[in-house]
């Protein structure tokens, strides 16, 4: 819900209401994400929504409009960590994509962090996803937004 809703109503409904507000969003069928099993066993999670519904990202100074395509947005990514360093992030990636454009997406739009051989990044902040994982899925760079996150697009 943290791209949803203006930070301060995010904080006001963190933890269960959040967890309402978001249990509502899937009831409506709002697109929210795809999710990657290994038999019945949930193991990743992509978010990917059109970015109008995203209101802190259309707030968002950093992560500004590039221009007027209706664009929809991958804002966070999950996997496990024993499945992780296996390709799956391009997977749910790619995934999450084609799910978007059946929907009838024009183009996705991607906010990683640039990741650097000699620096590990904490797995809390790399639920943005990171660039390479954006690069094998066919994304291509438009736009560096700070010193560690770019804006990438596909379509």
């Amino acid at each position: 819900m943290t791209w949803r809703l203006v930070s301060k109503e995010y904080e006001k409904s963190k933890g269960d209401r959040n967890r309402e507000l978001l249990y509502q969003l899937a009831k409506n069928k709002e697109p929210l994400g795809v999710i990657a099993f290994e038999d019945r066993n949930p193991i990743g999670w992509c978010s990917i929504s059109p970015r109008e519904k995203l209101i802190r990202l259309e707030n968002s100074r950093l992560f500004k409009r590039i221009d007027d395509t209706p664009v929809w947005s991958i804002t966070c990514m999950f996997i496990k960590k024993e499945y992780r360093k296996k390709g799956i992030s391009s997977l749910l990636i790619k995934e999450a994509s084609l799910y978007a454009f059946l929907k009838g997406a024009k183009a996705i739009e991607a906010y990683p962090l640039i990741s650097t051989k000699n620096k590990m990044i904490p797995d809390v902040f790399a639920y943005y996803g990171l660039v390479n994982a954006f690069k094998k899925a066919g994304f291509k760079k438009i736009k560096k937004a700070s010193e560690n996150r770019l804006i990438m697009r596909l379509g």
